[in-house]
């Protein structure tokens, strides 16, 4: 094939994240209410020959990495549909890296969806997430990218409460954070799964409900980098902010506003040095 075909690849947002117990094998078990951001990076396939290219305001963190989650998609894709075709993969980075919000994840994702409509495989969502999964716990979610309840390892994934209309804002100080270390270093006890209600009629009323949970990573995220705490402080600080989180492991953090428009004039009062962004949610496709 030679013209390229083009698939978003939005950023995952934590809204809360409680670690309910771990299996014996040592994957932890969770539970989150995961929505996806308005901002993103992009993976593109075309061309006459294989390869892989990265460029974008972010490329240059994965200037070392030798086997990009989005080659590891398409291959796993390939071998699983028993394909051989060549392509050409290019991934647009604008997601920091390492960051909590499911940038690799996300990219995956992408690729597997990019792939099943290039190939004209026509494999429905749920076959897609359940080969998405040995990719990463984020990858199955991603590969919906819609709002959606997490349990599981990352694999159970359930319909969201109906959201109202909000705005986030997206900040991160620059400093990537290893998902393993994190969850290493969290201690003491395991927490219930959240009791979220059907809906909420608006920002406020979300942010109410969403203050009472948590993400329990977020103590041992601070500990380990404490920036985290300051980009916290900064966007509580922030004229109209309804709450403040950490996203993932960190060490993105958000904050939720209860109009699009202000959360976009938030995230400009935010230190230039760090990564921010303000804006709506992802608009998935149907």
């Amino acid at each position: 094939m030679s013209a390229w075909a083009a698939e978003a690849a939005p950023a995952k947002v934590n809204l809360h994240l409680h670690v309910t117990g771990r299996r014996p094998d040592g994957y932890h078990l969770l539970d989150s209410l995961v929505v996806f951001a308005g901002v993103g990076d992009v993976v593109r396939a075309g061309g006459v020959r294989e390869g892989f290219s990265v460029a974008g305001p972010e490329a240059g963190a994965l200037a070392a990495e030798g086997d990009n989650l989005v080659l590891r998609a398409a291959r796993a894709l390939a071998e699983a549909a028993g394909l051989s075709a060549p392509v050409a993969l290019a991934l647009d980075k604008h997601l920091p890296v390492a960051s909590g919000i499911g940038g690799g994840s996300a990219d995956a994702a992408a690729a597997l969806r990019l792939l099943n409509r290039v190939w004209g495989l026509g494999w429905p969502e749920a076959r897609l997430a359940a080969l998405a999964l040995p990719l990463g716990a984020d990858v199955p979610a991603c590969v919906a990218s819609r709002p959606c309840r997490m349990g599981g390892i990352g694999e159970a994934l359930s319909p969201a409460p109906r959201l109202p209309a909000f705005g986030l804002v997206l900040a991160n100080p620059r400093v990537a954070l290893a998902t393993p270390a994190v969850f290493r270093a969290r201690s003491g006890d395991f927490s219930a799964p959240a009791a979220l209600p059907p809906g909420w009629e608006d920002a406020a009323a979300l942010a109410r409900d969403l203050g009472a949970l948590r993400n329990d990573l977020e103590a041992p995220a601070v500990a380990l980098c404490p920036p985290v705490a300051g980009v916290l402080g900064a966007l509580r600080a922030l004229p109209g902010c309804l709450l403040a989180r950490m996203s993932g492991s960190g060490a993105t953090c958000f904050g939720v506003f209860a109009e699009v428009a202000a959360a976009e004039d938030a995230a400009r009062l935010l230190p230039p040095a760090w990564w921010r962004w303000g804006g709506g949610l992802h608009a998935a496709p149907g």
